[in-house]
């Protein structure tokens, strides 16, 4: 499959095409929750499999389920992972509302879901599925989450700043309880266009306010591991 290459902070390669591609968002909620090094994880929604790639570059060596409804994007991550010898990472292409391999068993589920509920969708299908919520709810992955974890496992998104309230409902509402929050900003007296939440299975209210990450430094992306 014809791709474009992206090299990450340690030299993992992610193969990516104009469709399926990755964007700061990703990386931030990759870094934001990560697994203990023989952690299961599953990356939701995983597109390129950008979120798994950047565990495996800061040295996640579990088992992690990479779970894409769209074919191009699997095969993406699948090459990836063969032209680099990484076998711990399983390409799962299925839908989510219904993949149940593992139930119970998971410490984190991680997903940079579609944004939008309303708005211009794009004429391409596969770019439609990726920006908005046609073939993926939120409800539809914290039911992901709420299957694979186990008790205490932690489920951590990215989502727009606009839907805060929505998110931390929809959360409560599978008993997945948000435990922290940290908003992404620009510049430090800019309006936030992203948050990141994690939310943890069965657990009791606590949630904490974290700094806001700021793009501007260039440590959030680059630099510190």
């Amino acid at each position: 499959m014809e791709h474009s290459t992206e090299i990450l902070y340690n030299k993992t390669e992610v193969f990516c095409s104009a469709v399926h591609r990755f964007g700061s968002d990703a990386l931030l909620l990759a870094r934001f929750a990560e697994p203990k090094r023989l952690q299961r994880a599953a990356d939701l929604c995983s597109g390129c499999g950008i979120v798994s790639l950047e565990w495996h570059d800061r040295g996640h060596r579990g088992p992690c389920a990479a779970i894409e409804l769209q074919p191009e994007a699997s095969a993406l991550l699948s090459e990836a992972l063969t032209a680099q010898n990484i076998d711990h990472i399983n390409p799962c292409c299925t839908d989510l509302r219904t993949f149940r391999e593992g139930e119970g068993s998971f410490d984190l589920c991680a997903c940079n879901p579609p944004y939008f509920t309303a708005g211009f969708q794009s004429s391409d299908p596969a770019r439609a599925t990726a920006r908005h919520e046609t073939d993926c709810t939120l409800e539809d992955v914290c039911r992901c989450a709420f299957r694979l974890l186990k008790d205490g496992g932690r489920l951590a998104l990215c989502h727009r700043p606009e839907r805060l309230a929505e998110v931390l409902a929809v959360l409560r509402a599978h008993r997945l309880e948000p435990k922290r929050l940290a908003f992404v900003k620009n510049q430090p007296d800019a309006a936030p266009w992203l948050f990141l939440v994690e939310a943890q299975k069965n657990r009791k209210t606590g949630l904490r306010i974290e700094p806001d990450v700021l793009l501007s430094t260039g440590a959030a992306l680059y630099g510190k591991q």
